[in-house]
């Protein structure tokens, strides 16, 4: 039996693939169901990484009927509020990084799965070797056995431990997140002013975001360097000079500010291969989150599937096809991703941001 542990974007991708090729999985998500939390914000899918992925999942036209083309718009702006870059998607355009909401995604993703696929409400704490597999143990004292553990749990793995003992470290940043439900009814003048996709606001210090949610909500951010566990004022009381457009868009948020820390794997790490466990998306290589996260776990998890699908009977054959292409492709995707949270970072931010897109 193949185990995933973590029913997010790549693990699900992973099993939406193996079930295309006839291969059997189970999904343990500490989750008591699909709808027990928020899924949070948009996420832009690469028509090459996530898209790959779903079109391999046999799932792409199911996909493009619930990605919004028009979340690729892109408004930017210095921190007086002068406009610096305006993107409108055409209606025609490629569809080369639409949004979709996670929910969709995830929804999307489950609904292609066999009804008993996912075990919902199965917190997973550890793992030993067990008749040339491994011993599963959960939190609410069950266990399973499998031959292969694929760990695909997050930023905080409880599969990682298996095969390496390095741990995320802070970043030294973090995000402070809320949002503003129905805001096309309840603040039209700020929904038009986010656009139908993505708004940042670049400061000396600091940096604003909004996203347009294709369920009406606008989520706002702001991007800060301090301790991990920053007041969320220090992030949201803007310094005098930011334009009044900023603070009354923070002030419309409905919900008290989250700190989200900002952790990360180092970059280009990797493990000994160890039979019958690996790893994949977040689990494997957190990274700055600049649109990669979501779109580098579903390209592993496309990749995996088919390497077990190639290799049948042999995991450690397949864990030895998929794990250094693996460690070699997100070792340069998560240097590109550091150079560009450099570049959104500092003083003059703006204009660098601004080179890169002119």
């Amino acid at each position: 039996m193949i185990a995933i542990i973590g029913a997010g974007p790549g693990g699900l991708t992973l099993a939406r693939i193996l079930h295309v090729h006839g291969i059997d999985s189970v999904v343990f998500e500490r989750d008591a169901s699909g709808d027990a939390r928020s899924q949070g914000s948009m996420l832009d899918l690469h028509t090459d990484t996530g898209q790959a992925a779903l079109r391999a999942a046999g799932l792409e036209r199911e996909f493009l009927a619930a990605a919004r083309g028009e979340g690729q718009d892109l408004r930017m702006l210095d921190h007086t509020g002068t406009m610096l870059l305006q993107e409108d998607t055409p209606d025609d355009a490629p569809m080369l990084r639409p949004e979709i909401d996670r929910a969709d995604l995830r929804n999307i993703l489950l609904s292609s799965l066999p009804a008993h696929t996912v075990r919902w409400g199965s917190a997973f704490t550890s793992a030993e070797a067990h008749e040339g597999g491994h011993l599963l143990h959960f939190a609410d004292g069950s266990t399973a056995t499998c031959d292969l553990l694929v760990g695909a749990d997050g930023a905080n793995s409880r599969v990682r431990p298996l095969l390496t003992d390095i741990e995320p470290t802070y970043s030294g940043k973090v995000v402070v997140q809320s949002s503003i439900r129905d805001a096309d009814r309840t603040r039209p003048e700020l929904a038009e002013m986010v656009g139908r996709g993505n708004y940042w606001a670049f400061g000396p210090d600091r940096m604003l975001g909004a996203q347009r949610n294709g369920n009406g909500v606008v989520q706002v951010s702001v991007s800060i360097y301090g301790p991990s566990d920053l007041d969320p004022a220090a992030a949201t009381d803007l310094p005098d000079e930011w334009a009044p457009q900023f603070r009354r868009l923070l002030a419309a948020c409905d919900e008290p500010f989250v700190v989200r820390p900002a952790y990360l794997l180092p970059i280009g790490m990797t493990w000994p291969r160890r039979s019958g466990v690996t790893l994949l998306g977040d689990a494997a290589h957190l990274m700055p989150s600049h649109g990669e996260g979501a779109n580098q776990a579903m390209r592993d998890a496309a990749e995996l599937a088919q390497a077990i699908a190639a290799h049948p009977g042999d995991l450690d054959a397949a864990l030895e096809a998929y794990e250094p292409a693996m460690f070699e492709c997100t070792a340069k995707v998560a240097e590109s991703s550091a150079e560009v949270a450099k570049m959104m970072s500092g003083p003059d931010a703006a204009q660098k941001v601004l080179a890169f897109f002119s």
